[in-house]
């Protein structure tokens, strides 16, 4: 008789607030987790940052915005994501640890990782940088997402504008991600080491990446209402 393989799991993402969100478990682990993911997603910015053959479209509109104020890259991304937030409001999307997280240890730990990582003096090397940071933001991207402790500022305001507008979730996304680019260009984004074929490369892999690494990070919860996973690129 032959032996098969079981199917992974489901993916059962839980819409629960703030303080459900604390009470559903595994609260440790789940903490450990998201932790980890956040800091390691800083890691991935930087790396695609110093690789300098495109960078993750939300990041082409911060590299821009560092031109006109006196802040680096990571504190952008904390100022973003807290205006970001400020959008979450009309949507009712539901903040959690996780959220005010997101806003604050990935602009940390992109400065952090700035200041001690190489720059490459090798094209073969600027590859390996940003190759290996698409790939390690898609396991970032899956472990505070499977920590089920709330979404970045960045993934609510996707979803919440999927459900308000009743568009998909790839649309939705998409645009938004054409319109930071659109922003960062007009403000100065530089091609090739902003905008380029490492920007192209995370926007084509970065969802099937994430949902591929998704079910194997994320920390199952028994509770009722699942939602849809967005990060299917």
């Amino acid at each position: 008789m032959s032996r098969t393989t079981p199917d992974p799991a489901p993916v059962v993402l839980l819409d629960l607030g703030p303080v459900a969100q604390l009470r559903a478990g595994r609260l440790g682990r789940r903490l450990v987790q998201l932790f980890l993911g956040l800091l390691v997603y800083g890691l991935s910015l930087a790396l695609m940052v110093e690789g300098a053959l495109g960078v993750a479209p939300w990041d082409v509109m911060h590299l821009a915005i560092t031109r006109y104020v006196p802040l680096t890259l990571g504190q952008v991304v904390i100022v973003a994501s807290f205006v970001v937030l400020l959008a979450w409001i009309p949507l009712r999307e539901k903040p959690g640890l996780g959220t005010v997280a997101n806003a604050f240890v990935v602009g940390l730990s992109t400065d952090a990782a700035l200041a001690v990582l190489p720059t490459p003096d090798s094209l073969t090397l600027r590859i390996a940088f940003v190759v290996l940071g698409v790939v390690l933001n898609a396991v970032a991207t899956a472990f505070y997402i499977g920590a089920q402790l709330g979404r970045g500022p960045r993934d609510g305001l996707m979803t919440g504008l999927a459900r308000r507008t009743g568009a998909s979730l790839r649309l939705v996304r998409t645009s938004l991600e054409v319109s930071v680019v659109a922003a960062g260009l007009a403000l100065g984004g530089r091609l090739g080491a902003e905008v380029g074929a490492g920007t192209v490369l995370y926007a084509l892999a970065i969802g099937p990446l994430a949902q591929a690494f998704l079910p194997w990070a994320l920390v199952h919860l028994p509770a009722p209402d699942p939602v849809e996973v967005g990060i299917d690129g």
